[in-house]
């Protein structure tokens, strides 16, 4: 449906549904269907349809009568008094996306953050890990008019850059000891991981993780379906990651919410019934092949299903073909409305704090993207690339809109889904591990692992059993949903930070940066702005030097005053967040 543009100074909208009948007859049913709407702070419906906006912004309202579904995309716009659109700089065409929207909404994009804020926040993103003092001084100190982008080059080439976005995939891949074993989840790990140095094209790595056949061990991508254990499984992973829809409950009748159907569901497993997984006399390996025969029954209807596609229909596939290579063609296909997008809207959300369709696994009709445009403009970039990540996200990096401050003003701090600034976000549990140890100094041992492994590098949760990593919300990694990992804040990690044992015993080790080096003789202003410079890779303003040097010299031991600083740093939202 096409997007209606109102005036939310216009007030109510009265919506009306017409059902039309396969014999010509037309009849007025709004006080039969049900009326919903997707986002209740831009506007409300009630049952007759009656339709009240909150303020600027988008809204889809969902028409139900039967078993039919429509969507009603909404777009309500004020005329801001004072506002003035200031032809921000465009560095890209997410820019010029982004800010058209922007304009039509009336809301002023954010100044471009310090170069501070970016480093730090750009280090974290790519390669999961704060800068080194080194680092950190050599970025401040260069004065080239290209730094930034020639910063995310090299980045992009960091040997941290595809051990970090390999925990990514981790988590959506389902990757632990406990379902595949320790062999099996270490090479499934260094298998992802090369797969990413590489930069092998996206749509070759769905191809080698869908087809693969033989031993988990010699061929790790057949892990796939070891994790995805049977058919059931296999089709709700595969839409949920590649095709960003949940299809769990259309297992057992037509989603409520959307056009899947029940027959769907078992038209898409009838690609993945045949695969046929065993376990084998060596430990830790499951072979997986497929079987020339089976076939899946609609349990409704009792008939078999057909191999069925979107926007394709059923299908007829030769007797002795893989099935999976038919959905794999179909899948990969540049002309595929899905794949490209639901991967670009996945990396877009990684240097946010969500995606253009949010949650990023929930693409449907009544669940539109923020910026329809900025996405489909994203999806053609990445096609024409060869599925190339490291090309969109080098594309994205380099924009002005995530380049933009998180400092709000009177004309964007309402704005929650246009992008207009950045919105701080909490750094993951893996990631604030290994902040803390690089604040204070230390290595953190992984039993089993090397010694210089981050948590930032673990192959899985379970390998390493750490209660802190589980406290700041590490997942379990039990479903491929990416609501499984934990975002924000809560009062157990706020515990495991004030008073947990972890930190109370690294501020008290006797290795700490901060003893050191003031045993080598730094001065204590030395020693203050290592530590700012190593937390949030800034110097200390004078006022935050001198109140912390004199808290540091009015303790009777001056190590003991670094200590309190240094307690102080890390749990600080300017350390604990991402600007």
């Amino acid at each position: 449906n096409q997007k209606r543009i109102l005036q939310r100074s216009a007030g109510t909208q009265q919506l009306a549904a017409i059902a039309h009948f396969s014999n010509g007859e037309k009849r007025d049913v709004t006080g039969l269907v049900a009326f919903e709407t997707t986002n209740t702070e831009i506007a409300s419906v009630d049952p007759t349809g009656l339709v009240t906006p909150h303020q600027r912004g988008e809204a889809v309202i969902l028409v139900r009568y039967l078993e039919h579904i429509e969507s009603i995309p909404l777009m309500f716009v004020d005329d801001v008094p004072g506002f003035e659109w200031n032809e921000p700089k465009s560095n890209n065409y997410i820019d010029a996306l982004v800010y058209g929207k922007l304009k039509q909404l009336q809301y002023l994009p954010a100044s471009t953050c310090s170069d501070a804020t970016f480093f730090r926040r750009v280090t974290l993103d790519v390669i999961g890990v704060l800068p080194t003092l080194s680092e950190t001084n050599a970025f401040l100190a260069d004065t080239d008019a290209d730094k930034r982008s020639k910063l995310i080059d090299r980045l992009l080439e960091r040997d941290e850059y595809p051990k970090f976005w390999a925990l990514k995939w981790g988590d959506l891949l389902k990757m632990t000891s406990k379902t595949m074993g320790i062999d099996g989840v270490y090479k499934y790990h260094r298998w992802v991981e090369g797969a990413i140095r590489a930069n092998m094209p996206y749509d070759q790595f769905a191809k080698e993780l869908l087809s693969a056949s033989g031993s988990t061990l010699a061929n790790p991508a057949a892990n796939f379906f070891r994790t995805s254990a049977d058919m059931n499984e296999c089709v709700e992973t595969v839409s949920q990651v590649f095709l960003g829809a949940r299809l769990q409950c259309a297992k057992c009748h037509n989603h409520p919410f959307e056009r899947w159907t029940q027959d769907n569901y078992y038209g898409l497993g009838a690609f993945f019934q045949r695969v046929q997984r065993k376990s084998t006399t060596r430990p830790g390996e499951t072979f997986v092949w497929t079987a020339s025969s089976g076939e899946v029954t609609q349990p409704r209807t009792g008939q078999i299903a057909k191999p069925w596609l979107p926007q394709v229909g059923s299908l007829e596939v030769a007797a002795n073909d893989d099935r999976r290579s038919v959905f794999v063609s179909w899948l990969i296909d540049s002309k595929n409305p899905f794949f490209a997008k639901i991967e670009a809207n996945r990396i877009w959300s990684q240097f946010f704090s969500r995606g253009i369709v949010d949650p990023i696994d929930d693409f449907r009709d009544s669940n539109p993207p923020s910026n329809e445009s900025l996405l489909d403009a994203l999806s053609k970039d990445f096609v024409e690339s060869g599925f190339d990540r490291k090309h969109l996200i080098r594309r994205i990096l380099n924009s002005a809109t995530y380049q933009a401050s998180s400092e709000t003003t009177q004309w964007n701090e309402q704005d929650k889904w246009y992008f207009s600034h950045q919105s701080r976000r909490m750094l993951s549990a893996e990631q604030l591990l290994d902040a803390i140890n690089h604040v204070v100094g230390l290595n953190q041992t992984f039993v089993g692992l090397p010694a210089e492994t981050k948590a930032t590098q673990l192959p899985a949760p379970d390998v390493a059993k750490s209660a802190f990593l589980k406290a700041l919300g590490q997942p379990e990694r039990s479903t491929v949903c990416a609501c499984e990992r934990v975002e924000e804040s809560s009062l157990g990690m706020a515990i495991e930070l004030f008073n947990g044992p972890l930190i109370y015993e690294k501020l008290r080790d006797p290795n700490t940066r901060f003893r050191k080096s003031h045993a080598a003789g730094s001065p204590p202003r030395e020693v203050i702005l290592e530590l700012y410079l190593c937390a949030y890779s800034r110097p200390p303003t004078d006022s935050e030097m001198e109140a912390s040097l004199q808290h540091c010299q009015s303790r009777t031991d001056l190590t003991e005053g670094f200590e309190d600083l240094c307690w102080v740093l890390l749990n600080s939202d300017e350390f604990l967040f991402q600007h």
